[in-house]
């Protein structure tokens, strides 16, 4: 009995010898934390301590300002008026990026034959560049009124010239390339609702709207949450269609919190204020997007 308990505890041991003998697993994953520490970290805690210094960027790092950066920011009316607009801006594409982006879902989930190609096209602006889309965009807001939008319905208004409708033109284009993306992700979600609980429903008497209120809708809360979520970071931290359609102008009308950033360190050279603008933005995406996550969330729980 003594020999057979040594036999079997035999190779017990030797997978331990084994065992302590293998590399750990951390080890592995060493070379991409350190590339990650250098590209991310590193980058990411030097902008926190530059926002609190006047720094030029160029020669020495600048001396210490404390809140002064922060300070100036939330008494500069171009800097608070660019914060306006980006809150607009999200609101405008999250209510109407995401409105879209179901019903889109919802047209190309039936069974049709030509619903592959029509999710293709509905899809195809996504993978264009956005300051593409924005020089696209210029073209079709030409303000002559016999050229692009204005010569297809007839209107003669000045899309990106006219400070009370340049940001909502702005929105549209936005809109326009990621919508698609945002019915992708509703195609998704429609694909995980189970076709017994319509079956269901259509049995008790429940009509179209009913069987989308009662049965798809709730289902579709997790596609929401990440929708939601993806086009509220895209708004608040919008720059590249803004930059190539109208950099900012006419005037400040469509002037964001990452054109003030980007204008305030490449062109006035105000490295340590733009990194202050930078630390406030990105806070601010942070804790929008955190508290709209766990309101989804609790959402997702009780539906």
């Amino acid at each position: 009995m003594t020999s057979l308990t040594a036999f079997r505890s035999r190779p017990a041991r030797a997978a331990r010898r084994r065992g302590s003998a293998v590399t750990p697993p951390w080890l592995f994953a060493a070379p991409a934390l350190v590339v990650y520490a250098i590209v991310v970290l590193y980058p990411a805690v030097s902008g926190v301590v530059y926002a609190f210094t006047d720094w030029s960027g160029i020669g020495a790092d600048g001396s210490f300002v404390g809140l002064a950066n922060f300070a100036t920011l939330f008494g500069d009316e171009q800097a608070m008026g660019s914060i306006g607009n980006t809150l607009l801006l999200t609101l405008a594409i999250v209510v109407v990026q995401n409105g879209i982006g179901l019903l889109l879902a919802l047209g190309v989930n039936v069974k049709l034959r030509s619903r592959a190609l029509l999710r293709v096209i509905f899809f195809a602006p996504v993978v264009v560049s956005p300051v593409m889309v924005a020089f696209l965009w210029k073209y079709i807001y030409n303000p002559d009124p016999s050229a692009g939008l204005n010569g297809l319905l007839g209107l003669h208004v000045d899309w990106l010239g006219d400070p009370s409708v340049a940001l909502w033109s702005i929105a549209g284009m936005v809109v326009w390339q990621n919508a698609g993306y945002s019915m992708v992700i509703f195609l998704a979600g429609l694909e995980g609702v189970p076709r017994e609980l319509h079956e269901a429903a259509m049995i008790d008497g429940a009509g179209t709207w009913q069987r989308f209120r009662y049965v798809t809708w709730p289902l579709l809360a997790p596609a929401l949450t990440i929708n939601l979520m993806l086009s509220t970071i895209g708004g608040l931290k919008l720059f590249d269609q803004v930059f190539a359609a109208t950099n900012g102008g006419p005037g400040y009308a469509t002037e964001t919190l990452s054109t003030v950033l980007y204008k305030q360190a490449f062109v006035f050279g105000k490295y340590g204020y733009s990194t202050a603008i930078a630390l406030v933005l990105a806070l601010f995406v942070a804790a929008v997007s955190l508290v709209q996550i766990y309101y989804t969330r609790r959402r997702e729980v009780t539906a």
